[in-house]
């Protein structure tokens, strides 16, 4: 029986008891609240977009789904958690404080415009924004407003969300924008860990290091820049244990490279035939690059308008991509895709979320209801507990994933190589057979024959007698996922 199922049969028992218990049986509220979890476990993914204020939190979600529907200027929308889930037709609900539910006009502008006008913001809980993009099929993607802001309502609203009073968690995992790293960044991390993964620590936690291009100031290697700074990111938060990794990421560019224009493309091409020399001097600000009487060749209006689509570092990679041969505006699209850093994270994101989504979904239903049944207390209570406890604590799943952050920031008798192995079979490269035993296509056939042998390597690893506890217990989880590939293949033959 998975996880999932396990916490299916939890549930239900857990209903059934509070259906025959003559306190709570004519309770809509209480029958309602349990009704949701279980749902939750039937819905994708919730993954919410969390930082300071000018983070690129907007930006960067617009990018994941390829298409301007988060407004990123100083809207009243910027100001309210939003939801975005796949819907069949583009609609915007807006839920107010009293419950109430109600339509919200939209636009089109460049992007999708949400209409306030006879809306009071103060008033509005959250937006759910449903949109027919396929990125959003299998993950909820939730636009925070920044922790930083000027407003104190407004940074509470995402507080509310991410470190709720009740304990009980509202989304699945965390991608954290970080521009800097203050106390007060690792101090909301560290509350956003403790309650994604209950109290044995964070199961979905990502950073990234957002709006890359401006750390470099535009240059054409700020992204190796960002790298470096994203670098230093996870070093210092190694010490916390709270992230899995740190992805530098140009939002801005990333989102510019999936809604790429062929009219752009045109007016790179011209940009790119410039003598080199000539096309430096004018590049030198931006307001040197936007001016009327320059002797570019292309007009100022649309310089400005590249100018706000790509900002100056995207200008510069798409030129240099350009003149070192791509031609046409596919193969542009691609390159700057690529060096936006968000292949790089989507990555990230479909090794730590998408493949685990079903146990995030189930750690989140067990912490949920364990809060549930102590909110609202019944003779079973005690059993129920006793059903969630040992899942939270054993469930081998959980435990792949809370030492890929601990293996961050605890020290092991692990050299190098160790390390890398171990990260991968416990599935920090991906939760597929072939990534934990670190096979290539070309190679199928070696998956029994190298799960057996990583099964044994672990089990000697753990016995070594220099071994600290947590060393042993690492070694331990690895040798357990080995084995469990030992059984899949096993359970493969026996099915041909």
């Amino acid at each position: 029986m998975s996880t999932s199922d396990h916490v299916r049969a939890i549930l239900g028992a857990t209903i059934r008891a509070y259906r025959a218990d003559p306190a709570y049986r004519n309770r809509p509220d209480v029958h309602h609240g349990l009704e949701l979890i279980g749902r939750r476990l039937n819905e994708p993914i919730r993954i919410a977009l969390a930082g300071t204020l000018k983070a690129g939190k907007s930006t960067l979600v617009n990018a994941l789904v390829g298409e301007e529907i988060a407004p990123t200027d100083a809207t009243e929308a910027t100001r309210i958690v939003t939801w975005f889930r796949h819907g069949p037709v583009p609609k915007v609900t807006a839920n107010h404080r009293d419950g109430r539910r109600s339509n919200v006009p939209i636009g089109r502008n460049g992007g999708l415009t949400f209409d306030f006008a006879d809306l009071d913001a103060d008033d509005i809980v959250d937006l759910e924004v449903e949109w027919p993009a396929p990125e959003l099929v299998n993950a909820t993607i939730i636009d925070t407003p920044g922790t930083s802001s000027l407003s104190r309502d407004v940074s509470e609203r995402t507080l509310r969300l991410l470190v709720p009073g009740d304990g009980v968690p509202r989304v699945d995992a965390v991608v954290f924008l970080l521009r800097t790293l203050n106390a007060a960044d690792i101090a909301l991390l560290k509350q956003i860990g403790e309650l994604v993964g209950g109290s044995a620590g964070a199961l979905g936690v990502i950073g990234v290091a957002s709006r890359a291009d401006e750390i470099g100031a535009g240059r054409i290697d700020a992204m190796l820049s960002a790298k470096d700074v994203a670098t230093r990111f996870t070093r210092e938060l190694e010490q916390t244990g709270i992230c899995q990794a740190v992805v530098p990421v140009s939002g801005l560019l990333a989102l510019t490279a999936r809604t790429l224009r062929q009219s752009e493309f045109v007016a790179l091409e011209k940009l790119a035939g410039v003598d080199p020399v000539e096309l430096h001097k004018a590049m030198l600000s931006a307001d040197r690059f936007v001016r009327e009487d320059s002797t570019l060749p292309v007009d100022a209006p649309t310089r400005a308008a590249l100018l706000n689509r790509f900002g100056m570092f995207g200008i510069r990679i798409a030129i240099a991509v350009l003149r070192a041969g791509v031609n046409d505006s596919v193969a542009l699209a691609d390159e700057l895709l690529e060096r936006s850093g968000l292949v790089a994270l989507r990555d990230v994101i479909d090794q730590q979320f998408a493949q685990r989504s079903d146990l995030l979904k189930a750690h989140t239903a067990l912490v949920s209801l364990r809060r549930f049944v102590q909110n609202y207390p019944i003779y079973a209570t005690p059993r129920i507990i006793a059903d969630i406890d040992p899942l939270l604590a054993d469930t081998h799943a959980f435990e792949e994933l809370r030492l890929l952050s601990q293996l961050r920031s605890r020290p092991t008798t692990l050299n190098e190589d160790e390390m890398a192995s171990l990260r991968r079979i416990i599935g920090g490269s991906g939760t597929d057979a072939a990534s934990r035993l670190g096979l290539g296509p070309e190679a199928p056939y070696d998956g029994p024959r190298a799960a057996f042998a990583a099964a044994q390597r672990w089990r000697r690893r753990a016995e070594h007698p220099l071994n600290d506890p947590f060393t042993t217990r690492a070694c331990r989880a690895a040798a357990r996922s080995a084995e469990a590939l030992v059984a899949e293949f096993a359970a493969r033959n026996r099915t041909f």
